[in-house]
């Protein structure tokens, strides 16, 4: 997996515990255990948390993540159409314009 920078990139010199955290524990750390669930998998549940949150400017950054990691264009509409009955149908509706953006090639 690629060394993670964002947060350091975004944040080193306003948080810099923070951005350390993201980068080396959170990306570091955690998304770097294959071994345990693939790194698709983690995509496709980090998109779900995401979603049922609404932290949409997240979500963006994770289903370009996600994409990369293997989720498709036809996994990423089921997941968001999944997730309309419990999450609700106007995150489902944000949801979907940013994976418009992501997916469409």
């Amino acid at each position: 997996m690629k060394k993670q920078t964002a947060g350091r990139d975004n944040l080193g010199d306003f948080a810099p515990k923070f951005a350390e955290l993201n980068d080396d524990v959170l990306f570091g750390e955690v998304w770097s255990r294959e071994d345990k669930l693939s790194a698709r998998d983690r995509s496709l549940i980090t998109c779900a948390a995401l979603m049922a949150q609404g932290a949409f400017p997240q979500l963006k950054s994770h289903m370009v993540i996600g994409k990369k990691n293997g989720i498709t264009k036809d996994e990423i509409v089921e997941l968001i159409t999944h997730l309309a009955f419990y999450c609700g149908w106007p995150k489902a509706w944000s949801a979907f314009g940013i994976a418009q953006e992501v997916f469409t090639d």
